[in-house]
């Protein structure tokens, strides 16, 4: 399945669990990136629609950046967007090394802007 057209939307990002932070339901999550959600936006599974922040190295409230690739999760509701402050091309190992902390225990697959 090819990407959907929302790569490079340009978004504003709600960060609720910044970089370094615990999950608030699973205590030996802890977020090596920012997380946050998209306001106005709603995700697979009825709620906000989520986001992994890539680029910013310091814990933040929020953000302005674009979407560069997309988690779809095969064996949830939900997918994850990739945002970042700046556009750049990514590549799927990068994805899966930097959200391996949670996406290992989900099925799925990565989509990039071709």
């Amino acid at each position: 399945m090819a990407a959907p057209m929302i790569i490079g939307l340009h978004v504003q990002v709600v960060i609720d669990r910044p970089l370094g932070s615990i999950h608030p339901e699973h205590p030996t999550i802890q977020y090596p990136v920012n997380y946050g959600y998209v306001p106005g936006i709603i995700g697979g599974d009825g709620e906000r629609q989520d986001v992994y922040v890539f680029d910013m190295n310091e814990p933040v409230k929020q953000m302005t950046g674009f979407v560069i690739g997309i988690i779809h999760r095969r064996n949830d509701s939900e997918d994850k967007w990739i945002v970042t402050p700046k556009f750049r091309l990514i590549t799927v190992d990068e994805i899966r090394r930097r959200t391996h902390f949670q996406e290992k225990y989900f099925d799925d697959e990565i989509w990039l802007l071709n």
